[in-house]
């Protein structure tokens, strides 16, 4: 394996990823905050209901992070790969995880045709990754060391912590949009406490429009930001544990010319694949739309980036 070519420096890639990360993560409170005294503005809920939101909204978080592994492999229909059947797997496991400076995580397999991967577990120590039946089938070694070098790297990185903390604040924020709902449609927001009709209040309908239609596309799109560059992350320090950016490089480009479809999943996962699951089956109508929400960068911009690194001309699809 050569030395990782210089044009682009990985490193500075990485860092810029990481401040922007936190940014849109600080985005995410600033937007639960915003929500939450909305809510008890319009509610008169006062103080309590913004102390009620943020602890409703941390208790959500933990439990999240709590079980974020049991849920993800039990979602995926994963089960514990054999070290007799899948050997091979688990010994670029082994070399990766010494290479990244990390405790071996679990390994798992998902039967399925698709060739992908994810990632899960609360930090290093309680750690698993997963692979399906097909990444095996259709990856070389170079390229199956690369994708796993990609799904340890969130696991150094910490990125399923950080998700989880962004799927909880956005789940959150929906579940306070519902409860707004319901309360104001069934007589919520002050009505009979002397004020008036709510109906005619200005700052009802101003929390209605701003709470119940902008947050979640707001929160749905900080989620899908965050999760983005977690992803250019993890590809940049993938990378820097293996040295050879061709591996990952020819890995996604095999997953780019794969049409097939992860049969089980859903998007409370997405995230978690090292390709989004159902990325093949997006259609062209309302893409930019539908591009702001997406959990991954587009596998053409990932594989341009690796080929720079490379000295490589653009990838062309």
């Amino acid at each position: 394996m050569g030395p990782v070519n210089e044009r682009l420096d990985f490193d500075a890639l990485a860092a810029a990823n990481r401040r922007d990360t936190w940014f849109l993560m600080f985005g995410f409170f600033c937007l639960l905050a915003i929500v939450s005294v909305t809510v008890s503005t319009v509610l008169q809920a006062g103080v309590i209901g913004v102390v009620f939101a943020l602890l409703f909204s941390g208790g959500s978080s933990i439990m999240g992070y709590t079980q974020s592994d049991k849920l993800a492999i039990k979602s995926t229909g994963a089960v514990p790969a054999s070290q007799e059947e899948f050997g091979q797997l688990h010994n670029i496991v082994e070399a990766l995880s010494i290479a990244a400076g990390i405790p071996k995580p679990r390994v798992y397999i998902v039967h399925d045709e698709s060739p992908n991967a994810f990632a899960t577990g609360k930090n290093p120590e309680n750690a698993a990754v997963a692979a399906t039946t097909g990444l095996l089938a259709k990856m070389n070694r170079d390229e199956l060391e690369g994708v796993m070098a990609h799904e340890l790297a969130h696991i150094r990185n910490l990125d399923i912590r950080v998700m989880t903390v962004a799927v909880a604040t956005a789940g959150t924020i929906a579940i306070i949009v519902d409860v707004f709902w319901r309360m104001l449609y069934f007589g919520g927001g002050g009505r009979g406490r002397g004020r008036g009709n709510d109906d005619n209040n200005p700052m009802a309908i101003i929390g209605l429009v701003v709470i119940a239609i902008l947050a979640p596309i707001a929160a749905a799109m900080l989620k899908a930001a965050v999760s983005r560059r977690r992803e250019a992350l993890a590809d940049a320090t993938a990378v820097a544990i293996t040295r050879y950016p061709a591996g990952l490089r020819m890995a996604l480009e095999k997953l780019d010319a794969d049409r097939t479809v992860v049969r089980r999943t859903s998007h409370a996962t997405s995230h978690l694949w090292i390709e989004t699951p159902d990325d093949h089956q997006n259609g062209k109508r309302g893409k930019k739309f539908n591009d702001m929400f997406d959990t991954h960068p587009p596998l053409a911009t990932r594989i341009n980036t690796l080929r720079a690194m490379e000295g490589l001309p653009p990838y062309e699809g």
